[in-house]
């Protein structure tokens, strides 16, 4: 048995819960589509050289970028998965433009937490937490910030991984100009870490499937409308991060994987700080309406199919302003994470997405950026206009 075919079976029971709550499928689909995982998202072992000590793609802007840590915690509600907890708990890591020179250098993420994100999806007799947590960054702790404002992207992993899935995007995007904080949820994810090196748990990768796809999204757009009072001010208090100066609060982007996704249209529903929201392959558990900002959906063909498993064609009429539907061939579930990027470099495989970890950060980080580049800076962007030969596997659909 080859290893890509034992790494989608151990998978299996991890893959129905993430997709159920991005995809609403019944059981035997979700079988038929158990390889979307995290792991089972990444590529062939022939299409990236492997390595023991993985490294994220370079960040293709001027800026340098530096990276804080925030532990925020909304006081006014209660943790829906753990109340004995009390206090709902968030952490976020801020990405932004820093001065060339200063800062250390930054962990993809800790041993620990590498730990606990491989035994979750039982990929800990393949690669170990110390060649996963050594995967090279280019954040620099304590970098010295860039002089002026910038847009504020914020960022929401999908249902079972942590916030330094979206590495790769948000040092990106801090290097082209943009403030950029991934956001954790408390109990929502494999290998999070919080304050005091505490990993948390994920209680909800138990208890999170079924018909809570609607319960959760909720909580994440009241998580996510509370890290915006956090770094901008807002209904709860001022801003608290030292940086917030360096954010411009009238050019603020959301967007995320999976349920992060789904969850930044429903907040958009009704925060209007945000100016443009995007969902890269997240089902819709709530279907929005009567949204009238810029919107993009980026996802695999399987969305555009007669019975896509994403709602996104019920949901379509309901993204009033201006909008893009792209597909990727070759993709998966995790595609546009740094699944495809890093576990490709340690030798996990996965024929059922074999689009490269090269040309999966090159689309996610080009269509992203076009994005929002168009939408919070107003420049034009013809990546948006129009199928191209730089990216043959991206499809526009219009439904």
């Amino acid at each position: 048995m080859t290893r890509s075919r034992t790494v989608v079976r151990g998978l299996a029971v991890a893959a129905a819960i993430a997709l159920a709550l991005s995809v609403p499928l019944p059981a035997t689909a979700l079988a038929q589509t158990a390889p979307a995982t995290p792991a089972a998202a990444t590529v062939t072992a022939a299409a990236d050289t492997t390595a023991s000590r993985p490294q994220l793609p370079r960040p293709t802007g001027r800026f340098a970028v530096g990276r804080d840590t925030l532990h925020l915690v909304d006081k006014s509600r209660e943790d829906p998965w753990v109340p004995e907890a009390g206090a709902r708990e968030l952490m976020a890591s801020m990405y932004y433009p820093a001065r060339a020179a200063g800062g250390r250098p930054t962990a993809y993420t800790s041993e620990a937490a590498a730990r606990e994100l491989l035994k979750h999806f039982e990929l800990d007799g393949q690669v170990t937490a110390a060649d996963y947590s050594s995967t090279r960054t280019y954040a620099r702790a304590g970098a010295p910030a860039a002089r002026g404002k910038f847009p504020l992207v914020v960022l929401s992993p999908g249902f079972t991984a942590p916030r330094s899935t979206l590495t790769n995007l948000a040092e990106d995007l801090a290097s082209r100009g943009y403030v950029v904080a991934t956001v954790d949820h408390a109990y929502e994810a494999a290998g999070a870490e919080f304050s005091g090196g505490r990993v948390l748990p994920c209680v909800g990768c138990k208890d999170g499937g079924g018909d809570s796809g609607p319960r959760i999204t909720e909580g994440r757009a009241k998580d996510l409308s509370y890290v915006l009072d956090r770094l901008v001010g807002g209904r709860t208090g001022e801003a608290t991060w030292r940086h917030s100066g360096m954010i411009d609060g009238k050019r603020i982007g959301m967007g995320g994987h999976s349920i992060g996704g789904a969850a930044t249209a429903t907040l958009m529903a009704t925060d209007r700080r945000v100016r443009a929201g995007m969902n890269m392959d997240g089902g819709f558990h709530i279907r929005p309406h009567g949204i009238e900002r810029p919107f993009l959906l980026l996802g695999t063909e399987s969305t555009a199919s007669p019975d896509g498993p994403y709602n996104w064609a019920e949901s379509w009429p309901g993204l009033e302003g201006w909008k893009r539907w792209l597909t990727v061939a070759g993709s998966g579930h995790f595609t546009f994470t740094d699944a495809p990027v890093v576990f490709g470099q340690l030798g996990v495989d996965d024929p059922e997405a074999p689009i490269t970890g090269t040309r999966a950060e090159r689309i996610t980080r080009a269509y992203i950026g076009a994005f929002f580049e168009r939408h919070l800076r107003g420049v034009g962007q013809p990546l948006l206009d129009g199928p191209t030969s730089a990216h043959p596997e991206v499809g526009f659909h219009r439904p």
